[in-house]
């Protein structure tokens, strides 16, 4: 059948193959493109989308793409990269300045077809270090954006031309923070580019199994087979392409599971009717050894990534199985967070795109039908396949487990800009009615599509949700140095916070899977679960004060795809209760919660 298509270009951007994705979920049919492909490429497109980037147009930065696009007679709108090329191209400039991280009070013309149907103010979502000063001729803005309600204007936020059918948004419509960004983008693509809907998730099932059953051939797959959502419906689309001969299993406990974590596994595969197709193997020691004396989180990510591959091949030897493909549930975040594609900055590296394996994808060696998809995509093919509810919505849990969530540190403090840092701090706790506090140790974050590995802040003082979340948006927006934010439970604000030494050992390790099993157990007790989209437990190797014991910071918060999320709010008698509990356990000190947005912070800390 033929389909309208949407051509995305792809500069390296979090979100560019998010853009896709929005696309498809309107009903038409959407293929990632390069900026260098040759003009004939683009000819098929009823449309073009340009993405965001790490680059800064400002500076000229990835500046040589084919222009030729701009003379062909189709519509094309950019999105913040994008959106200032746009205006470059066309008369307008850019300067680098005016950033904005987070949420935005846009404020449009609704008469244009772009803002059909939406108010005139919409809640978007920024992350840019470029603004765009000025527009051509043929250009006029029809939206400016307002980070709060009694803040500057930043003008030109929104910019097109229906002469030319040129458009630009500031802001990224592609992510769900974007309260009405589907709208937006079905706006242009159906409307604008006047594409007719005719892709949906049914064809794209048919597509994987076809896919599957050409790649594999006469061969069979081993699958790597966490339990989480992604890999379980890997097995179960395989089981779908394959004879049952073709396919098989394998667990691996890499003793950074939660508690009773593998047995449960275990057990839903057989209840899935793929027991006899899993092998199961205890290889904790084996990962602990590799990382032991560890503290850098690029380090540990890439040492569990090799020592899966490294345990996968000795057991597929053992099988019988070593001339099999490996199957991954990989999905896109991983690969993009990865630098997986070409212009994208490395956020963190994933166990499963490890340099052994992007090797094995290089030789055709590995089967990853979901990595097109994010979460909320894998769930709903989960759905059509038949997998249980329950099942498909459980919580994200990473590949590398609790390795990620163990920070470790040689016990000296990192101080690095800490007294331009707290100049800055002081000035916003009378503002904010709160107190500030920079932590001598870093976390991984994104700012801008980039790579942000620094600090945090702890936040003191009894003062309602919406306002210790407006501070950490203001102070992770204006203080350099500073990419996640935590507020404290409970306690008198700390004088000093100092980093201890704590590596991946075992008795640390039982400390957070305890810490996590507590949380876990509240959140369903508490009838949360499903109100929360992910809640990580991390226990952070800093002591506040004259608390003895580490730090154990939650993390729950609300996303779809995980390229963004934003905290949620916990009961403040449930966080009582988790703190009374939690500092019972042995080596922790202080418990407080994650207030960040992703970006800049991730949402796990490493």
């Amino acid at each position: 059948m033929h389909h309208d298509k949407i051509a995305v270009i792809d500069f390296g951007g979090q979100y560019a193959h998010l853009i896709a994705t929005k696309v498809r979920r309107s009903g038409v049919l959407a293929e990632i493109l390069q900026p260098e492909d040759p003009i004939d490429n683009f000819h098929p497109f009823k449309g073009i989308i340009i993405s965001g980037s790490p680059s800064l147009a400002s500076q000229e930065e990835d500046s040589s793409y084919t222009k030729a696009i701009y003379d062909l007679d189709i519509p094309i709108i950019g999105f913040c990269f994008g959106h200032q090329e746009i205006a470059k191209h066309y008369g307008g400039s850019v300067v680098h300045g005016g950033r904005e991280w987070g949420k935005a009070h846009l404020h449009v013309d609704n008469s244009h077809p772009l803002f059909k149907g939406l108010d005139q103010t919409e809640i978007v979502f920024m992350s840019h270090y470029d603004s765009v000063s000025s527009v051509g001729a043929s250009f006029q803005e029809i939206g400016f954006s307002k980070p709060t309600a009694d803040a500057p204007e930043h003008r030109f936020a929104a910019i097109g031309s229906d002469e030319l059918k040129r458009y630009g948004f500031q802001f990224h419509p592609e992510v769900d923070d974007t309260v009405n960004g589907d709208r937006m983008i079905a706006n242009f693509v159906l409307d604008i580019c006047e594409c007719k809907p005719t892709w949906n998730m049914d064809g794209y099932l048919e597509e994987q199994i076809r896919n599957i059953k050409t790649q594999v051939g006469n061969r069979s797959v081993f699958l790597l087979a966490s339990g989480g959502v992604d890999s379980t419906v890997t097995a179960v689309l395989l089981g779908r392409a394959l004879n049952k001969e073709q396919l098989h299993l394998l667990h691996i406990d890499n003793g950074l599971m939660r508690k009773d974590e593998s047995a449960s596994v275990v057990k839903m595969y057989e209840d899935l009717g793929l027991g006899e197709q899993l092998e199961f193997y205890d290889a904790g020691e084996e990962f602990l050894e590799r990382l032991a004396g560890l503290t850098d989180p690029e380090e540990k990510r890439r040492a569990i990534g090799d020592t899966f591959i490294s345990v996968f091949q000795k057991q597929a030897e053992r099988l019988g199985l070593d001339q099999h493909l490996l199957g991954q549930g990989t999905i896109y975040p991983d690969t993009v967070e990865t630098g997986g594609t070409k212009r994208a900055d490395t956020i963190k590296t994933h166990h499963n795109r490890v340099p052994i394996i992007d090797e094995m994808i290089a030789q055709g060696k590995v089967v990853e039908p979901l990595s097109d998809l994010y979460k909320t995509e894998v769930r709903e093919l989960g759905e059509k396949l038949g997998v249980p509810h329950d099942l498909i919505w459980r919580h994200p849990f990473p590949g590398p487990g609790l390795g990620v969530r163990l920070l470790c540190n040689d016990g000296v403090d990192d101080t690095t800009g800490f007294e331009e840092m707290t100049d800055a701090l002081e000035s916003f706790s009378a503002k904010f009615k709160l107190s500030f506090l920079p932590l001598p140790i870093r976390s991984v974050g994104v700012k801008a599509d980039l790579r942000a590995y620094e600090h945090p802040v702890l936040i003191t003082g009894d003062r309602p949700w919406e306002a210790v979340l407006d501070a950490a948006a203001v102070i992770t927006a204006e203080v350099p140095g500073i990419n996640r934010c935590i507020w404290q439970i409970g306690n008198e604000p700390p004088t000093s916070a100092h980093a201890v030494r704590g590596l991946a050992t075992q008795d640390r390790l039982e400390t957070l899977r305890e810490a996590d099993h507590v949380v876990m157990e509240a959140l369903h007790r508490m009838d949360l679960y499903r109100h929360v989209w992910q809640c990580p437990t991390v226990l952070v190797p800093v002591t506040l004060g004259d608390q003895a014991g580490e730090l154990v910071v939650l993390r729950p918060v609300k996303s779809e795809r995980a390229m963004t999320a934003t905290p949620v709010e916990l009961p403040m008698e449930l966080l009582k209760n988790l703190k009374e509990t939690i500092l019972e356990l042995e080596g922790v000190g202080s418990l407080a919660v994650d207030v960040t947005s992703k970006p800049p912070g991730t949402i796990e800390w490493e």
